[in-house]
């Protein structure tokens, strides 16, 4: 089976800042982050959103550990961590996807240093340690609101009911 081209957009970490480097020639990277578990209209309304500002988009997923440890549920992910990277580079918004094993992509963000740092309207931008880091160098922080009435997590939960006899 050929490779898919898709896979060019998806970079361990150890190359990320490499790759990185080359799209801000380019222009402004924007960096968001997420599980990504079952992409969804609201994902991809979200990563267009955050795309637009800046002239590429740099996805930090979290790895399948480091998602579990969130606490959306025993069987989650869904998708294993190379399954949703796929999904994300097939996006069109998307011009790379790299990962982390952290909690948090903080590690990440201080070393890939992106110019935009965006998070889900959920989140307290004021609050963030990845906020500080970014503003201390002279990027800027931003929360787009969500598209209201998508969630994985209330897709998985209508799922499990649906079944349920």
């Amino acid at each position: 089976m050929a490779e898919l081209q898709l896979s060019r957009k998806i970079c361990p970490r150890p190359q990320a800042l490499q790759a990185v480097q080359a799209l801000r020639q380019r222009g402004p990277v924007v960096f968001t982050n997420g599980v990504f578990d079952v992409l969804h209209r609201g994902h991809a309304s979200y990563l267009d959103r955050a795309r637009q500002l800046g002239a590429s988009l740099v996805v930090g997923l979290n790895s399948d550990a480091s998602a579990r440890r969130l606490g959306k549920g025993p069987d989650r992910p869904l998708n294993n961590q190379a399954d949703r990277a796929v999904m994300l580079a097939a996006l069109e918004s998307v011009s790379l996807v790299t990962w982390f094993e952290e909690d948090t992509p903080l590690e990440l963000i201080t070393e890939l240093r992106p110019d935009v740092l965006v998070k889900g309207g959920d989140y307290d931008m004021s609050v963030l340690a990845e906020t500080q880091v970014v503003l201390a160098y002279g990027g800027r922080a931003q929360a787009i609101p969500f598209v209201e009435g998508y969630s994985t997590t209330a897709l998985v939960k209508q799922i499990q009911n649906a079944t349920k006899p």
